[in-house]
């Protein structure tokens, strides 16, 4: 119980001094929440004249559509706050010599690499898809319980980690790839597919790419199954899956990790 006490108290410290140093900084702050409310604004836009020609896009009403964009909008808003502002220093650390630094800590390295900063810039983007997703709750008269919102949590929850392991593999690469660059570059266009629902796929020719990113590169899950729980029904086989999946992810993209640091050689060597 002490050392996750320990780690908690790190996050803690380094969040506060985060947050210190982005106030330093407020304009570039202001900017940046501006950024994404004008893109939140726009999603909101694109979507109001879709469902201005039609009442249902893949099953799902505008409403429930809503509901989805906005579990987007916050779980991707997590991911990017929390991780990826991280992940994308580390091909620097490896080229400048500074992962020696942190490899010698008394820290374990997946925490100090993944999770030393928070990019605070981003957190009003999780706000914004909360708020997204009780407007989207009380236009449907709030048909929603106790037990549902626990399921709806934990498979968030879920969908969190395994966008995290997709990351961290990606970002372990570096050890071999030096310059990432294009790895993110892919990390954004599978990412991209998470706006989307996975009946989308199901009705043409693309129903292949629904398979595939559903079963092989499960990102379709991240999103998908905990709205769909939420505001449509649930399906247990997906629950299920989508929770080994999460298990093996993380398990996996750790394992993955260590490998790559094993095979990282240092500035000094």
């Amino acid at each position: 119980m002490a050392k996750p006490l320990r780690y908690l108290r790190l996050f803690t410290a380094l969040a506060r001094y985060g947050l210190a140093r982005e106030f330093a900084f407020r304009m570039n702050f202001l900017v940046k929440v501006s950024v994404e409310v004008l893109w939140l604004g726009i999603l909101l836009a694109f979507y109001q004249i879709i469902f201005s020609k039609t009442s249902v896009v893949a099953d799902w009403s505008q409403p429930e559509y809503l509901f989805f964009l906005g579990c987007y909008f916050a779980l991707a808003g997590l991911v990017e706050a929390l991780f990826l502002v991280n992940c994308n220093q580390f091909s620097d650390l490896i080229r400048s010599g500074d992962l020696d630094v942190y490899l010698l800590q008394p820290i374990d390295e997946q925490f100090l690499v993944s999770c030393r900063e928070i990019d605070w810039g981003s957190v009003p983007n999780f706000l914004m898809g909360v708020g997204v997703m009780c407007l989207a709750l009380y236009q449907m008269g709030w048909p929603i319980g106790p037990a549902t919102v626990i399921a709806f949590s934990i498979l968030f929850v879920c969908g969190i980690i395994i966008a995290y392991g997709f990351l961290l593999m990606l970002t372990s690469a570096a050890v071999w790839f030096t310059r990432n660059q294009s790895l993110y570059e892919l990390w954004w266009l599978v990412t991209s597919l998470m706006r989307y629902p996975r009946e989308i796929f199901s009705r043409s020719w693309a129903a292949p790419v629904g398979t595939f990113f559903t079963y092989a590169v499960p990102i379709l899950l991240v999103i998908n199954v905990p709205a769909r729980i939420m505001v449509k029904t649930m399906e247990p086989a997906m629950v299920a899956f989508t929770l080994v999946v999460t298990v093996i992810l993380l398990v996996a993209s750790r394992q993955f990790f260590r490998y790559a640091l094993r095979r990282y050689r240092s500035a000094s060597s």
